[in-house]
């Protein structure tokens, strides 16, 4: 009898499931329903990410919560569309083991560590800088990048090694040219290319040569023109730098002023006159990025009034402007540039021991027959049609009736945030287009050019933008890498990390998105990055320094300043940099020799930014006194360390 009771206990032992329940919430899941964890394709440690818990076809359709063990922590989820995803943050190499009822499931992953996401952007630009030659820079940099995330990924170093070649292509260098805003770029660049071959060939180009030629009479006199053209053509950057390089190459060669100098010019008044004018094609983008700071610390002003209020503070780009007119009246410079200089006007222009003459256009001098006429207006049209095209497409894309109908707005308000709210790439487009097909015209109808002539002159154009294209792709891919290994993230919280007085974020913000900037090539997405980050981090440690409203305020707008400037900087010092790269084309400069000759002067206005704008600022010191005090600064310093290089 106790042996058949205790075989009727063994056997329902055998057939009751005792599996631990977690919650009475699970007590409607199948015993045959089963889930999958999925991981990220690219896991950092130490960074905010997603674990996804995907639950099979089977799984019954339910709006009951459901509970769950991930690693021994008990969590109560709701599933959306047999999907479950939870916020993880991945640590080395480990086991997630995820259970949901009688159900487990577990995965190993290995994360990359968060300080190795620097290495692809340092890599390029080390490589760039010593070897003085970017597209092999650019190429290991994402060779790098992708190597790294592929040993991380449980395969052989065999097989992570040629996944990581295909990556540059299948995945990177694709992925840069799914970007709408890219792509318009490229065409932009082309038509502006096309435009320039055209009216250089109509004999336009020369008769502009002509015309500024009565006001450029020496090389001091043709700097100062093309201040001025980069300082009128403020609304956009990418413009200003197209328009005044091309257009001021063939006068400053003239002039024998060095392809070095011309693009440091160009490219130091494109950014810094569009991140102060207030219409400009930054408004819009930054406007949001403010707003979006804003709401997290519930700050009643408006995001337009907080960037009017942080106007006075963006010191680099004021003494940027300013830096560049004192080394044109004094006639002097300093460093690589004086070398340069000094080349140019002992007729070795663009001539160095270490670098090829500069032709990153891939383009050679065209030579115009004697029987063409050099009329300025067949080159002048369509280079106003480029700027006042720009200008009225950015107002069509931006217009806002009940803006410009408010009568409580002023007139520069309303310009203003309509064309913060425009698209800047379609009116490129637009405006490019129209020059190309305007200086068509006047080629054909003058009968200057034959249809065929202008169409070749067109294609030819075309193919002078080649190389140009090419170094903003992979510098777009490389971006891309360092977003999926989060180089900003690291950088970031290195510097937020060290305890600094509210007085001293502003500086250190300046340096954390100069930095961010020249790692990834991106003045727009270091902004993007710190502006949702930094400026909620100032009102906060501002207030728990004690700072009342008024004076955490005034923290607030001049970081909002640092954040701009700053990136502003890192992006003038980058060499993977697209505004750096579209300088060095517009100005057929070796693109290495101009990063090289532009980072002394960046780095010099960058320290002086420093020392007499944000640290006195941040203190309380009025910017009606420091913007004197820094060009002030900044003539000595010309006066003191440059040399003379023009004795005309």
């Amino acid at each position: 009898m106790h042996k058949y009771l205790l075989n009727l206990l063994l056997l329902s032992f055998l057939v009751c499931d005792f599996s631990p329940v977690l919650s009475s919430t699970n007590q409607h899941i199948k015993s045959n329903s089963t889930f999958k964890i999925e991981l990220p394709k690219i896991i950092v440690a130490d960074i905010k990410s997603q674990l996804n818990i995907t639950l099979n076809k089977d799984w019954p359709q339910t709006n009951d919560s459901i509970s769950l063990l991930l690693n021994t922590k008990k969590i109560t989820v709701k599933p959306s569309k047999n999907s479950i995803t939870l916020p993880y943050v991945y640590k080395g190499k480990q086991k997630i083991t995820v259970q949901i009822g009688n159900h487990h499931q577990s995965k190993l992953y290995s994360a990359i560590p968060l300080w190795m996401s620097i290495l692809p952007p340092l890599i390029a630009i080390v490589m760039a800088l010593l070897f003085k030659e970017v597209f092999s820079a650019l190429f290991v940099g994402l060779f790098s990048g992708t190597l790294i995330i592929f040993s991380f990924q449980d395969i052989s170093i065999f097989s992570a090694f040629f996944k990581a070649i295909f990556a540059i292509s299948d995945t990177y260098i694709i992925q840069s040219l799914a970007d709408t805003g890219h792509i318009s770029i490229i065409v932009f660049s082309m038509l502006i290319g096309a435009m320039v071959k055209l009216i250089t060939q109509n004999g336009g180009m020369q008769g502009v040569v002509n015309k500024l030629s009565k006001f450029a009479q020496s090389p001091r006199s043709g700097q100062f023109v093309t201040w001025l053209l980069g300082v009128l053509i403020f609304f956009d950057d990418y413009a200003n730098t197209l328009v005044v390089g091309n257009t001021m190459r063939p006068v400053s060669d003239r002039l024998k002023i060095s392809r070095e100098k011309l693009a440091y010019i160009v490219d130091s008044t494109a950014a810094p006159v569009a991140s102060i004018a207030m219409i400009t094609t930054w408004i819009g983008i930054e406007l949001s990025y403010i707003q979006s700071a804003t709401v997290q610390i519930n700050v009643d002003e408006s995001p337009y009034s907080i960037f009017l209020n942080s106007l006075p503070t963006r010191f680099y780009p004021f003494f940027t402007l300013f830096f560049i007119l004192m080394l044109i009246v004094m006639k002097k410079d300093f460093g690589p540039m004086y070398k340069a200089e000094l080349r140019s006007r002992n007729k070795e222009q663009h001539i160095s021991t270490n670098t090829e003459p500069a032709k990153l256009n891939g383009s050679e001098e065209i030579e115009i027959p004697k029987n063409i006429p050099t009329r300025w207006y067949n080159a002048g049209i369509p280079v106003l049609v480029v700027i006042f095209g720009t200008f009225a497409g950015l107002v069509f894309t931006g217009w806002d009736t009940s803006i410009w109908n408010d009568s409580n707005i002023s007139f520069g308000s309303k310009l203003s945030h309509i064309i913060g709210a425009s698209d800047s790439y379609l009116a490129l487009l637009w405006s490019s287009l129209s020059a190309v097909l305007i200086a068509a015209f006047l080629s054909i109808s003058q009968r200057i050019l034959s249809l065929k002539t202008t169409i070749d002159a067109l294609v030819s154009g075309f193919k002078t933008m080649l190389t140009a294209i090419l170094i903003l792709i992979l510098a777009w891919a490389l971006a891309d890498i360092t977003k999926d290994m989060h180089t900003a993230d690291f950088i970031s919280n290195i510097l937020i990390a060290t305890e600094v007085p509210p007085q001293f974020l502003p500086a250190f913000t300046f340096l954390l998105s100069a930095l961010i900037a020249f790692s990834t090539g991106s003045s727009w997405g270091t902004m993007a990055i710190l502006y949702p980050l930094i400026l909620p981090a100032s009102w906060a440690l501002c207030h728990s320094a004690g700072m009342n409203n008024l004076e955490s305020m005034n923290i607030f707008y001049i970081t909002v300043s640092a954040i701009l400037a700053g990136s502003v900087l890192g992006d003038h010092c980058s060499p993977i940099s697209d505004t750096t790269i579209l300088s060095s084309l517009a100005s057929s400069c070796n693109h290495i020799e101009h990063v090289r000759t532009q980072l002394p002067y960046a780095l010099t206005v960058g320290m002086v930014s420093i020392v007499a704008g944000l640290l006195p600022a941040a203190y309380g010191v009025s910017s009606w006194l420091l913007i004197p005090a820094g060009f002030l600064t900044l003539y000595f310093i010309v006066k003191f360390a440059g040399k003379k290089t023009d004795i005309l």
